[in-house]
């Protein structure tokens, strides 16, 4: 198994890996574009049913020899970089495994959100109707300009506030989080939107997700996104469920075993990274800390 986009990451993680880029930047070729098979996004766009058999051949067949002569291209590479032993050791298993992760898939307690979705409600509620107190008045938190003029131009809470580039003040989380230990009606805003979020990001939205064959929520993975060599995630992201918060760890909740003959483990290393400097390096300043 060699997977061009896996072997050009661990080359170069700071460029885009898909085919076209590839094969424009080391093949000095340009492949058909999908638009010039189908058509752009929109209610003439073909499907490829409808794309006579030679162009859908042609299209094949030019895939086929790409990816081939990027294989051989980066195969050199990679002993050049030295980083085949990386490649077959660690990426291409991994990518075996992730495979096998998706499809399994894990298993959602859509009940225990449910509940907790009217509990949040409840919570996000009796916020709004202190912060409205506060105010003096109602106002749609969400909207940066009117919270704006709330906090700045009613009760002048800030002698000199901050704007934004086209003139409305500025409301971002850093900004109110520096102001929050002085005015109660700031940190009541920022827990609005701590839940808010919360309620609709995660605990509303994870359930659409489940998948109606399988009964479960399926993420992809993704290994050639962080240069740093961190995994990705998305549809859904299942690497940022929140733990900061106890209402956030409270969604990890949701998550639970196929049956109860299983356990779900969670485990994670203590400063990894640092420790792995240390081994490699046989720097004993550090070794002998971590001892």
């Amino acid at each position: 198994l060699f997977d061009t986009m896996l072997a050009h990451y661990l080359i170069n993680p700071d460029m885009r890996h898909n085919m076209d880029v590839l094969a424009e930047t080391y093949l000095n070729y340009t492949p058909i574009s999908i638009e010039a098979l189908i058509g752009k996004k929109g209610k003439n766009q073909l499907t490829m049913r409808e794309v006579p058999l030679e162009k859908q051949t042609e299209y094949a067949v030019e895939d086929a020899d790409i990816t081939l002569q990027l294989k051989q291209h980066f195969q050199t590479e990679l002993g050049e970089a030295n980083t085949q032993t990386l490649f077959n050791d660690i990426e291409v298993p991994l990518l075996k495994v992730l495979a096998d992760m998706e499809l399994e898939g894990i298993n959602l307690d859509k009940e225990f959100l449910k509940k907790l979705s009217v509990e949040l409600e409840d919570e996000i509620k009796t916020l709004e109707q202190k912060i409205y107190t506060e105010a003096g008045e109602e106002f749609n938190i969400a909207s940066p300009k009117q919270l704006g003029d709330i906090l700045f131009e009613k009760l002048k809470l800030v002698d000199k506030p901050k704007k934004t580039k086209t003139g409305q003040y500025a409301t971002s989380e850093d900004i109110l989080s520096y102001l929050a230990k002085d005015h109660e009606i700031i940190q009541h805003i920022l827990d609005y939107r701590g839940l808010a979020k919360l309620k609709s990001t995660y605990v509303d939205a994870l359930p659409n997700q489940v998948l109606k064959e399988t009964g479960r929520v399926h993420t992809d993975y993704m290994q050639t996104v962080a240069a740093t060599g961190r995994l990705a995630s998305n549809n859904p992201n299942l690497q940022n469920i929140p733990i900061r918060t106890e209402r956030g760890r409270e969604v990890r909740k949701a998550f639970i075993p196929r049956n109860e003959d299983y356990t779900l483990l969670a485990a994670d290393y203590s400063q990894i990274e640092l420790r792995i400097i240390a081994a490699l390096s046989d720097e004993e300043n550090m070794i002998s800390a971590f001892k």
